[in-house]
């Protein structure tokens, strides 16, 4: 079962609430685009009208993160290409114990809910947690350059991700996508090459969150 402590913060992102205090990245630019854009729920049927504010996001972060430091003209030195997902390009990174991913959020409406499916997914699975390295553009498109703790292992069983979600309040819809009522929190394609198996542990690697309501 989900902590009280953690389920206290899960509350607060559901709501659309700054983290105070918080000092990953990950959560310092969520907090900066709820102060200039503000925050609501995922509404799947006003995708492509939300399109003009991750324009606007994506200027915003395009000029913050050039006077933070926080832009990249190439990926760190000796990334070493892996794959490619459905949302993401995943490198190997210098150290061989990360991966670095790079995402332009296009499964999301704009790129504040992409930022609080990092924060969802660091608070319910800090094994795999995300770190925000910075921006880049490829193809004149907006990316996030993340880093990743790189798990070895094998492909978990679905009957796995299925029990282990179902035990945190994460019931089974369709396929692979998941619900929580209690938070209003859809998790999204959850098959076995997005959860790795080690030990008896599982690793969620990627997760796609969507909060259905404020």
């Amino acid at each position: 079962m989900i902590p009280n402590e953690i389920r206290e913060k899960l509350q607060d992102i559901v709501n659309g609430t700054r983290l105070e205090g918080a000092t990953d990245r990950c959560a310092k630019v969520r907090n900066l685009l709820i102060e200039g854009f503000g925050t609501g729920s995922t509404i799947k049927a006003e995708f492509e009208g939300r399109a003009i504010i991750k324009e606007k996001q994506t200027d915003f972060l395009k000029s913050w993160t050039k006077e933070a430091g926080l832009w990249l003209d190439a990926l760190p030195a000796e990334s070493e290409y892996l794959t490619k997902g459905g949302e993401s390009k995943v490198y190997l990174a210098s150290d061989r114990l990360n991966v670095l991913k790079v995402n332009d959020a296009i499964y999301y409406a704009t790129w504040g809910e992409y930022l609080t499916s990092l924060v969802l997914h660091n608070l319910l699975f800090p094994n795999t947690v995300y770190s925000l390295i910075g921006f880049t553009e490829i193809d004149n498109t907006l990316h996030a350059v993340l880093s990743q703790p790189f798990i070895e292992g094998e492909q978990a069983t679905l009957d796995d991700i299925r029990d282990l979600l179902s035990y945190n309040g994460f019931e089974n819809t369709r396929r692979q996508d998941y619900y929580n009522a209690e938070f209003g929190l859809v998790l999204e394609d959850m098959h076995d090459e997005n959860v790795i198996a080690n030990s008896d542990v599982l690793f969620f690697i990627d997760t796609v969150f969507y909060v259905m309501r404020k």
